[in-house]
């Protein structure tokens, strides 16, 4: 056996079942002739995005792969990898490299060597018969511990190669490690003991699956959920203990409760600074659950710490907190879910205006607002783009189940939205995946609409074309008054009408809802659409004063 087909075999244990790449890699071949669905993209980057999803959607049960030619290839995918490295992500990346004669001789790149810094396993094989090894490591790399993508560069005269036979492989395992059950003790204590405690739930929910503790701690507690971006889903945001998500842009409520909060307990997150995440306030009291050590006391001072899955952590705080409060709540849920509900209603109030506008150009607001109120959310993935889309969606998109909202943002690559819909499309093809993107955005992936429709993978995506870089527009004022650096432009809805899928160009306020349905009728039917709706160049979003 060519080790090439010892790769596709190994793939074939772990039941992938698309390989996502783009040519030359034997690999891809190999994977064909084991009945592994090749999908080819149009560029790297959008591929490992398509594989990022397949792992996030899947809770990484089902570990997104992707393959790609050595050289430009490996090049250009390094942007994807450390957009899954920065977001926590477990993708199988699998270069090919230059042949082994040549491999450290530059100026030839060499994966090995340049993407340490983006994943948590990197290795190169060189002999036929640490094949198999190399991808027993991979797997189970990639299976344990905090997620992050992990590499194996195959040179290429190496995959031509035999293997020796039979191949001897068993999936990797999936191994959980719980808290010590002290500090479990010591942060239910803190729990029980604060009096406005605010629970801030990162994607860790997500890859443990523990939406259902999650949500019963809560309403022991009777204490408010925020999530990040990341996290955003793990709790139904129409909970009356809801606050939304917290990112660049934030609700009202959420503002009120963080500055207002005696105990802030994070699970399942990193805390880590970035301009896209909510900001803990200073001096607050911290208790962090977390599956990396490294992130405690990283970002954020934490008084209490738990290191573990955020599973086996949830349910073993529920033990704790249960038998503090003798099996039930303390009766204060009403005065708390009734300051959430005064809080939002004034938001909601104050952008009610704008989220309703009947204004031309569009208001985006209303787009997203209508967009909601269209579709069927708990049966929708959605995801944003980098920049405005993503402020403008985040804080009033409210999804009720989990896994339903693919939040992001440490790094804010343009583009990345499309591969992450079309990847969702393929680990849930009975759900509405739709991408919420700008015309800055669709200047970096849109060729891949094309890969959609070629490859049968019926997305919704909503495009918001103001024929400007908005949210540069205050940053760029010389630039763009003498050189009008920050105008684009484009008829994106007839490009892909050529591409095959169904576009359509919306510009009065009465046909955003028709559009919307007409667009879901043609993805069920199984057509690629995108919807390009005129907006204007908003810069207004929901910041706390």
């Amino acid at each position: 056996m060519k080790a090439a087909a010892a790769v596709a075999e190994v793939l074939r244990r772990e039941g992938v079942k698309f390989l996502i790449g783009y040519p030359v890699n034997p690999i891809i071949e190999a994977a064909a002739e084991a009945d592994i669905r090749t999908i080819i993209v149009r560029q790297e980057r959008t591929g490992l995005h398509m594989a990022d999803a397949v792992s996030r959607i899947s809770s990484g049960e089902r570990v997104g792969v992707f393959a790609m030619q050595h050289g430009p290839g490996a090049e250009n995918a390094f942007g994807g990898v450390a957009q899954a490295y920065g977001d926590s992500v477990p993708i199988v990346v699998l270069p090919g490299g230059y042949p082994r004669r040549i491999t450290n001789i530059q100026p030839n790149f060499n994966s090995f060597l340049n993407f340490q810094h983006v994943t948590k396993w990197c290795e190169q094989v060189i002999v036929p018969d640490a094949v198999v090894d190399a991808m027993r490591r991979a797997f189970t790399q990639v299976k344990n511990g905090r997620p992050r993508p992990v590499l194996i560069e195959f040179p290429v005269d190496l995959l031509r190669e035999d293997v020796p036979e039979p191949i001897q492989y068993t999936p990797a395992p999936r191994l959980r490690s719980g808290p010590d059950p002290r500090d479990v003790s010591r942060v239910a204590e803190a729990l029980v003991a604060a009096q406005r405690p605010v629970i801030y739930a990162g994607q860790g929910v997500h890859y443990a699956r523990a939406w259902q503790a999650l949500r019963e701690l809560a309403e022991l507690l009777e204490a408010p959920v925020t999530t990040s971006l990341q996290g955003k889903s793990a709790f139904p945001e129409n909970h009356p203990l809801s606050l939304g998500s917290g990112g660049r842009s934030i609700s009202q409520q959420l503002h009120h409760f963080l500055q207002n909060a005696d105990l802030i307990f994070g699970i399942g997150c990193s805390f880590a600074t970035t301009n896209y995440g909510v900001a803990m306030p200073k001096g607050k009291r911290i208790a962090h659950a977390t599956l990396d050590p490294t992130d405690i006391n990283k970002d954020v001072p934490a008084e209490l710490a738990l290191v573990g899955d955020a599973g086996l952590t949830l349910q073993a705080l529920l033990v704790e907190v249960k038998d503090r409060l003798k099996g039930g709540p303390r009766g204060r849920v009403s005065v708390v879910t009734q300051e959430i509900k005064n809080l939002k209603s004034q938001w909601l109030e104050k952008w009610t205006p704008r989220l309703t506008a009947e204004t031309k150009p569009l208001s985006p607001y209303r787009v997203l607002w209508d967009l909601m109120h269209t579709v069927d959310v708990a049966n929708t993935i959605i995801t944003h783009d980098a920049g405005s889309p993503r402020d403008q969606i985040s804080p009033f998109w409210e999804p009720v189940s989990p896994l339903s909202y693919i939040g992001w943002g440490k790094t804010t690559q343009l583009g990345y939205g499309l591969g992450l819909a079309m990847g969702a499309k393929l680990a849930a093809p009975d759900k509405l995946c739709v991408n919420v993107w700008g015309d800055a955005a669709i200047g970096f992936t849109g060729m891949d609409f094309e890969t959609a429709v070629r490859e049968r993978i019926p997305i919704l995506s909503v495009l918001l074309n103001n024929f400007s870089m908005a949210i540069e527009l205050k940053v760029m004022k010389a630039a763009t008054a003498k050189y009008r650096s920050t105008d684009i432009s484009g008829d994106y809805a007839a490009m892909a009408r050529a591409f095959g899928g169904h576009g359509e160009r919306v510009t009065e306020p009465a046909e955003i809802v028709p559009a919307i349905r007409r667009a879901i009728r043609k993805t069920q039917e199984g057509t690629p659409a995108l919807l390009e709706f005129i907006t204007e160049k908003a810069e207004d979003f929901s910041m706390p004063s």
